[in-house]
Formats: structure tokens, C-alpha cells, sequence
């Protein structure tokens, strides 16, 4: 666990904050440029020291009243939008200096190395990779000195499209292979859907909203996520592939979904995403549709869309809650209300990892 109490005040603006992130998984900050993300990082990292604060990571004190843990001894692990690599040096020289400074080597820097995918690289120049593999390399040496915490500001803000796609995988795989609390920063929302177990939605230094990604999705729908971005992502295990069809079933917490088969594995983790717009609802179970995917739920509430003629259907599934997009006409002409069954008819399924 990581609690985090800061109040910094830098010229007209004040971060405060006061938070508890989980010991594991990412906790992604997320909101507009100059809302305090970066402020915050640098306030857990020890590179701004807050007027008050509080700091405890695992169990240990980093800062209290009257106690103050320079960042140099923080056992934290820090990657920016630009890598801070020494050009001068090869890929294995600067994974080198990661171990110096953790004073002795440790074999988490193998394990990095092998989820990285930068084996091959070891003995290149860093002015002969490029943007995404240097950012690869980055994050190897910021888990070399084996962290307690790990921090990364926007490591993709500076790659392009094509970059970008080429380093998510390697983010999947430290999600999903290493234990240590991830705290990242972003403004983008498909880095979030696709990352997030954690999210802090921070507005002009205050934390507008913080808790699990699929609680916060559909308790601020209509709020952070409007219009074509409203939906749900929805943590699933590949069940079952199908040769003939090539399609998959997903398996969630609440019922199964057939997509597109993209080659996912048998029993590989997935998150998909559903929006609002590509859900509709119905009272009856629907029959001679094309539509595969129907799920039975109970609605639970009908919340304000962007628009004033639409309505946000939030609709319990098992463990999990979905959105339908509906207009508000269509919401008093089958006389919804919280409590009422209904059946969810799923359009389209987008496979984010």
C-alpha cells in the first residue's frame, strides 16, 4: 500500500492531495495538461519536496512531520518522456549504471532485460535505436535498481503512432509479470483503458475522483468520458477459440463474449472494451438478430449523457456493470427504472491487449 498526503504550493497553483494506491498493478493519474500529475510524480519520487506531507510505501515512512527521505535513497524506479540514457554509453553500459547505483547487482536486471525484449540490444549504441526501443531501454534500467515504486511520466508522449504500438506489449508484460506498484502518468485515454487497474482523475490539483478502472467508468459516465468514449473495459480469459469461425469466447465476470479471434492464446488475460453507443437494450429476449453477443442483466441507473436527449443505461451483468447509449425518449417508452430486467445486446467488441 502507498498512502500519499502532499500539499505543495508552486507560484498560484496547489497540489493537494491525499490518496492510498494499491502495492500492485498500475495506478495511472490522469487528467488535463497542468492539472498536477507531474507534481504529484515528483512529490512520491522526492524531486519536489511538498510544504506538508506524507509518504509511506509498503509499510516505510518517507517523509513525515519532521522526517525527509532524499530522493537518492528512495528505492523508486523513474522513467520520463524523454529517455535519460548517456549517449556515450552502449545499452549494457547504461543498464550498468543502474547497478551501480543500486551498489550491487541484482537479478531483477535479467528479468528486465527478458521482459523488455532488449537482449538483442545489449551491445548497440543508443544513438542507433530508435524512439521505442530507447524508451525499452529506459524502463530496463529504472527496474534494475530493483524499486519498490516505479514512476513513469507519459513514456509514450513522445512517440509516434507507430512507436507507441510497438511499446504497449512490453507494458502488458510488466503489468502482468511484476509485483511492484506502477504509477503512471497520462492524458491519454486509450494508454489508460488499455493499463489502468488504479485510476486518480486529478483536476487543478485536486482529486476529482480515485478507484478501481471499472468502478470509475461507469460511476463518472457522463462526466470524464462522453460522447463516442463512453463504455466499459471488461477484464477477460480466452475460453475458447474457434478454427471453423475463426472467432474467440471471452469468459468475464458476468457471461461470455464472441469476438474476432486475433490469436490470443487459451486462457491469456484480455481486456475488452464495450462503448455506450454500441450497446442497446431490450425487454424481451431479442430473437432472429445478428447480433451474437446478449447478455441478461438488471438496470441499475439512468444517468445524464452529454447531450440532453440521451440517457447512460448503467446495467448490472454478474460482477460486471456495462453503459448503453439510449435517448431518453426511447428510456420512457419501455418505462425503465432501477431494478428491471433487461437484455443487453453488444454490437461490437474491441480488443484492447
Amino acid at each position: 500500500m502507498i498512502e500519499a498526503r502532499f500539499v505543495l504550493t508552486q507560484g498560484e497553483f496547489t497540489l493537494d492531495v491525499d490518496l492510498r494506491l494499491p502495492a500492485a498493478g498500475i495506478s495511472v493519474l490522469f487528467g488535463p495538461s497542468g492539472c498536477g500529475k507531474t507534481s504529484l510524480l515528483r512529490c512520491l519520487a522526492g524531486l519536489t519536496r511538498p510544504q506538508l506531507g506524507l509518504l509511506r510505501v509498503q509499510g516505510e515512512f518517507w517523509q513525515d512531520e519532521g522526517h525527509w527521505l532524499p530522493a537518492h535513497q528512495r528505492a523508486v524506479g523513474m522513467v520520463f518522456q524523454q529517455p535519460q540514457l548517456f549517449p556515450h554509453l552502449t545499452v549494457q553500459g547504461n543498464l550498468d549504471f543502474g547497478q551501480r547505483r543500486a551498489g550491487r547487482p541484482l537479478p531483477q536486471l535479467d528479468q528486465a532485460v527478458e521482459l523488455l525484449g532488449i537482449a538483442p540490444l545489449l551491445s548497440r549504441r543508443i544513438e542507433g535505436l530508435s524512439g521505442g526501443e530507447r524508451q525499452r531501454v529506459a524502463i530496463a534500467r529504472a527496474l534494475a535498481v530493483a524499486p519498490q515504486l516505479l514512476l513513469m511520466d507519459e513514456p509514450l508522449a513522445s512517440l509516434d503512432a507507430a512507436r507507441k504500438a510497438e511499446l504497449l506489449p512490453f507494458l502488458d508484460r510488466l503489468h502482468r509479470e511484476l509485483t511492484l506498484p506502477i504509477v503512471y502518468v497520462t492524458h491519454a485515454l486509450p494508454e489508460l483503458l488499455r493499463l489502468a487497474d488504479e485510476v486518480v482523475c486529478l483536476d487543478a490539483g485536486r482529486v476529482r475522483a480515485a478507484g478501481p478502472l471499472g468502478q470509475l467508468q461507469t460511476e463518472l459516465a457522463g462526466g470524464w468520458l462522453q460522447d463516442d468514449e463512453a463504455g466499459v473495459v471488461l477484464p477477460c480469459t480466452v475460453a475458447e477459440r474457434d478454427a471453423k469461425w475463426q472467432l474467440a469466447r471471452l469468459r468475464f465476470d458476468g457471461g461470455e463474449l464472441l469476438v474476432r479471434d486475433d490469436g490470443h492464446p487459451l486462457g491469456s488475460a484480455v481486456r475488452a472494451r464495450l462503448l455506450a453507443r454500441d450497446l442497446s437494450l431490450a425487454l424481451a429476449e431479442p430473437q432472429h438478430s445478428s447480433i451474437s453477443n446478449v447478455l441478461l442483466g438488471s438496470l441499475e441507473a439512468l444517468l445524464p449523457d452529454a447531450h440532453p436527449a440521451q440517457c447512460l443505461a448503467r446495467v448490472q451483468v454478474g460482477g460486471a456493470r456495462l453503459l448503453a447509449r439510449l435517448t431518453r425518449q426511447s428510456a420512457e417508452r419501455l418505462a425503465l427504472r432501477p431494478g428491471l430486467p433487461v437484455w443487453v445486446q453488444v454490437k461490437a467488441v474491441a480488443l484492447l491487449a
